[in-house]
Formats: structure tokens, sequence, C-alpha cells
């Protein structure tokens, strides 16, 4: 696959806006027919946006946060699904940056400059906590083999590298980047989701699968000092919930502007006129602002704290993203309920799908238990406690 080299922010903003007027459409369709979205994923990644974190000495843009953020967001608006899928590629180059030897960023950054999708195979049903693993890292000669399975796998379908992590033979968590068509690897398409119909969210299946040394990537050590790959995973969260906002939000807007309510209780002829409708989009607009300002916010402290990875640096990059994170959420959800109020029974109609804003939001704000952050946000800012360096935070 050959895709476009990005080489600046502002290459990115201008091209991820182009791409995203193109994945709009039929995206109300692909998520009502649950079409998995394979062409619009090559335009996708073709466009080179899949490329933009890969830092500049290896050939990439090396992007902002705030602009990486942003990128995110526009592409949810879009296509909620589609802004979720590269989540965990950019996680996983992120991943690289601050962990892989510099052999390995120069051969797997250049498969993601040539247009290569990593995807993810992390999370496990069934264990005693989120955190847990159990899927084996084990040691064959000169590699490894790897027993276990995995759900919640977004974008392993759709990849040509998954992620994987893994304990190794003495208890440490590791990041194998398993090619797809390995042997004894199965990836099953069976997400089942009332919302984010389409990010392939499902199982990956390992039995016995080869890997080699070269593409096991200390995994675990990222969490022992400060670093910023648990904020970053969390920014792309906010901006995938900050774009599902945006579009409902620009969808409520359309639907009243282009259709008169005469069921209104203060009898005007359009509820584009109405007190109370105005009210409505007055509380979401500051709201949905808001959400917007503090994501930027929460990439300029990211930046900071890539540049500097100090405790405190990344403490005060994670309690941001936690912020953003936090409104994203609510506003996301707002912005569905809202659309629903102020339009009424017509956005349950088939042919308009407006309930999808409302289900992609429900689905990808259970990523990880919002109420937890407000915890970490008030604990450091109330005993100026630092939050705990993981994933979810």
């Amino acid at each position: 696959m050959n895709a476009s080299v990005i080489t600046s922010d502002a290459q990115a903003l201008a091209v991820a806006e182009h791409i995203a007027q193109q994945l709009r459409r039929d995206s109300a369709l692909r998520d009502r027919e649950r079409r998995l979205p394979h062409a619009e994923l090559e335009l996708f990644t073709r466009s080179g946006l899949w490329a933009i974190s890969v830092p500049k000495a290896f050939g990439g843009a090396g992007v902002s946060n705030v602009t990486l953020a942003q990128v995110i967001a526009r592409i949810a608006q879009a296509d909620a699904s589609l802004g979720q899928i590269p989540q965990n590629h950019f996680y996983a180059l992120e991943v690289l940056r601050v962990n892989a030897s510099p052999e390995q960023q120069q051969r797997l950054y250049a498969e993601v400059l040539s247009g290569r999708r990593f995807g993810n195979a992390l999370a496990e049903l069934g264990t005693k906590t989120s955190h847990d693993r159990t899927t084996r890292l084990s040691r064959d000669g000169a590699g490894y083999r790897i027993n276990g399975r995995k759900f919640y796998s977004t974008g392993a379908l759709y990849a040509q590298r998954i992620p994987t992590s893994v304990i190794d033979d003495d208890g440490i968590q590791q990041l194998a980047f398993v090619p797809a068509d390995s042997q004894g690897l199965q990836v099953i398409d069976d997400w089942s989701g009332f919302g984010q119909r389409t990010t392939g969210s499902g199982s990956v299946v390992f039995d016995n699968v080869y890997v080699t040394a070269d593409d096991v990537v200390p995994f675990q050590s990222a969490f022992e000092r400060p670093t910023t790959v648990g904020p970053l995973a969390q920014i792309l969260h906010a901006a995938i919930d900050t774009g599902i906002a945006r579009a409902a939000y620009e969808d409520a807007l359309h639907f009243v502007r282009t259709r008169s309510r005469p069921w209104v209780d203060s009898g005007l002829d359009k509820a584009s006129e109405d007190p109370l409708t105005l009210k409505s989009f007055g509380h979401l607009s500051i709201r949905l602002h808001a959400a917007e300002a503090l994501l930027e916010r929460a990439g300029e402290y990211l930046d900071r704290a890539r540049d500097d990875s100090t405790a405190d640096n990344v403490a005060a990059a994670s309690i941001a993203v936690a912020e953003a994170r936090a409104i994203s959420t609510e506003i996301s959800l707002a912005a569905g309920t809202t659309l629903f109020e102020l339009a009424g029974s017509q956005a349950t109609l088939a042919e308009h799908n407006l309930d999808r804003h409302w289900r992609n939001a429900r689905v990808h704000t259970l990523h990880d238990p919002v109420r937890w952050k407000y915890h970490a946000i008030g604990n450091y800012y109330l005993n100026e406690v630092n939050p705990p360096r993981r994933g979810t935070i």
C-alpha cells in the first residue's frame, strides 16, 4: 500500500477536513446496516493521517498532540467508528516512541509511513480486574510463542499488525507486534455492541503463534516511570467523544432549522422560535465549546510532558486529559439526548438514524469509568496527589 506522507500540522488538519467530508457520506447507512468500512479505511490510510505522529527523525510529521486530537475529533464527527479504529494504532506508536529500540522504531515506523495499520489485542474477558492479563509469551528458540484470547480488539479486523499485550516467563508485560497473517492467529468478528458498530472490536485468538524477538517491545516499564503513554491513550478517547458530540449538535441544528414543529407547546410554527429550544441549544453550545477548549488545553499539557517527561509534567498532563475526558463523556451523551428531545420521535426513524450519535457515545464512554477521573482530579487539586500511572486516567 502506498500512502501519502504528511509533513506538517497544518497539512494534517487540512487533509483531515477533506477526508472527513468523504467519510461522512453513507456513515449513517454503514451504522444502520453494519457495513464494515474496508474501502473507507483504505482512503483514510492512504491520506497519510495514520502516520502523523511518527517522529520527524523517522520521516513523519511528528505533529503536536493538539493536532492529533483535533484530527481524531474531526474524523469521529464524520463517522464515530472510523474515529475510534486508529486509537490503538496511535497508542502503539507512542509505546514505540518511549520504549522501543532505535532499530525497532526505524522498521515499524517505516511500515506505518508506507500505509500499514496497527490494531490491538490488549483487553481480556473473565479476568479479576481490567488490568489483569493471562495471554502468555513463552520462549521458543530465538523467538517466542503466544497463547491466549483477547476481546475489545478494536481495529484488529482491519490491521496488518496486531500489537498484543502478553506476560513473559518472568511475569513482565510486553507488547508483541504480531503480523496479522501469522499462523495460529485468528481474528473473529464477534463484536455486537449497539453503538460503535463497525469498529471491529471483537476477539483475537492466539494458538501457539510465533513472534520474533525483534517484534517484542517492553510495555510494563512505560507505566513504571513517567511517560505520556497513558494520557496519550486517554486524549484520543476524549477526542472521539468530542467528535461524536459535535456530530450530534450539528445534526440537531440542521433538524430544527429545516423542520417545523407545530406541536410545540408555545404554539409557534417553528421550533427555532421556541424559547425552550433556544435555551437547550444555548446550554449545549456552551458545554460543547468548553469540551473542545479543554481538549486543546489537554493537548498542550501533553506536548509539554512529551518534551520533558518529568513526574510533575506527566501528572499535570494526565489530569488535564482527565478533565477533557470527563467533560467529553458528559457532552457526547447530552448532545445525543438533546437531539432526541428536539427532534422528537422522528429521531428514531431508521431513515434518519439520528439515534446513532447517542448509541455511539453510550458505548464508547463506557471504555473506562469517568467517575474515577473526578476522584483523581479532586485528589490532585485538593491533596496534591499525582494520579496513578496507567492508561485509564
